[in-house]
């Protein structure tokens, strides 16, 4: 169960990725005001140099945010909206200011890390930075009166849990503002089940403090480093008793990408598909909810996203991958619950039944999958819609 989660993109950067110790706002005392009194792309390149000659910013760390600002500009430019230069500047100037910040004051995760809100917003952070990635015009949500219908649950102390495909590091905040006109509580309330890497990496920390998480060490690194296999097993079943305290108190909304990492496209055809879900995790998802005590509900929901960031061609082991970023059309879609009972009721035991269970989650991911896909990628739209996904664009 300690190993209940399987992120196999994370790394073993350092021991001092997430502990019990209580979590701190980072300080703000002292801190250099180098981005935040930027007004150009001149103040702001300047601004990356001027903190790595001081020893401020590592070359490592300062050469990737001089990247992401390019990459971010000339994605926010595509999307042709009117101030766009302007949202660059603001958007990018106050990102650098948290990333300085971070390296500052190094920020430690508790198992469970709740959303900071306060006194700085790190959730409308991410949104505000998220939101001129997504072409609104071209996305859709599937299924939408499904997560209205999952709020009413949580608010009467039922427990629910999103099974789904992980796409890029912005599926928190895509799901959240696909969903913010209809459904603001579920993108605020719900928890993300979160490998290290992005709680190790200075680029990608400030907007992890914007989310709840439960945070593990993956699997595949557990060996990586001897000396802390040790350390990253006794973080994680400190991550799964937390998860399991919260269950136990109803009202959570969990979740979960059981494939471990995010998709990739085939290498022969350049497809983007869900990758496959590890049953194990599926199963032991179930059997936490199960014994929870408060009543819940496992749904299958998939998520296309991976153009806004895409990830590395293949999953890297170092800390500090290329953010490459991108304007463009999301989906987001949910169907109803899947019955452990009724899948399995043919099974002849219990390790047959739970491949059953994980591959049907499965089956109706994709099957969404397909659906966004043909109404982003193939330009079908509504039109796209099928008998069990019913897309809609709840912000018009």
């Amino acid at each position: 169960m300690s190993e209940l989660v399987q992120d196999k993109e994370s790394v073993a950067a350092a021991s001092t990725s997430f502990s019990d110790a209580e979590e701190t706002t980072p300080s703000e005392l002292n801190h250099s005001r180098t981005f935040l009194d930027a007004r150009t792309e001149q103040d702001l390149i300047a601004g990356i140099r001027k903190e790595k000659e001081a020893g401020t910013l590592p070359p490592n760390v300062a050469s990737g945010m001089e990247e992401l600002y390019w990459n971010y500009k000339n994605a926010v430019l595509s999307s042709g909206a009117s101030g766009a230069d302007e949202t660059v500047i603001s958007n990018m100037s106050l990102a650098f200011d948290r990333m300085l910040l971070g390296v500052e004051h190094p920020f430690t995760f508790n198992p469970y890390h709740k959303a900071i809100r306060e006194p700085f917003d790190y959730y409308q952070f991410v949104h505000t930075y998220i939101r001129p990635l997504i072409d609104f015009k071209n996305s859709y949500v599937g299924n939408v009166s499904l997560f209205s219908e999952l709020e009413d649950k949580i608010r009467q102390g039922h427990n629910i849990v999103l099974i789904s495909n992980h796409q890029s590091e912005a599926d928190p905040a895509v799901i959240s503002l696909l969903l913010e006109a209809q459904c603001p509580y579920i993108g605020e309330n719900i928890k993300c089940v979160a490998g290290d890497r992005v709680i190790t990496d200075p680029l990608c920390k400030p907007f992890s403090m914007g989310r709840n998480l439960i945070c593990v060490y993956s699997k595949k690194h557990m060996n990586d480093d001897p000396e802390l296999v040790d350390m990253k097993r006794k973080a994680n079943t400190r991550s799964l008793k937390e998860m399991a305290t919260l269950l136990r108190s109803g009202s959570q909304l969990i979740w979960i990408a059981p494939s471990g990492g995010r998709d990739r496209p085939d290498p022969s055809t350049g497809e983007w598909f869900p990758a496959p879900f590890d049953s194990s995790s599926v199963d032991n998802m179930r059997r936490l909810v199960e014994h929870s005590g408060a009543p819940g509900h496992i749904y299958p929901m998939s998520l296309l996203c991976y153009d806004i960031m895409p990830p590395p061609p293949k999953v890297e082991k170092e800390i500090g991958e290329k953010r490459l970023v991108g304007f463009h059309g999301t989906g987001l879609s949910i169907a109803p619950e899947i019955s452990f009972s009724d899948v399995t009721a043919d099974c002849n035991n219990p390790n047959e039944a739970k491949e059953a269970y994980s591959q049907a989650m499965y089956n109706s991911v994709n099957e969404q999958y397909k659906t966004l896909n043909s109404a982003i990628n193939h330009g079908r739209g509504i039109e796209a819609s099928t008998s069990t996904v019913s897309l809609s664009q709840p912000w018009n």
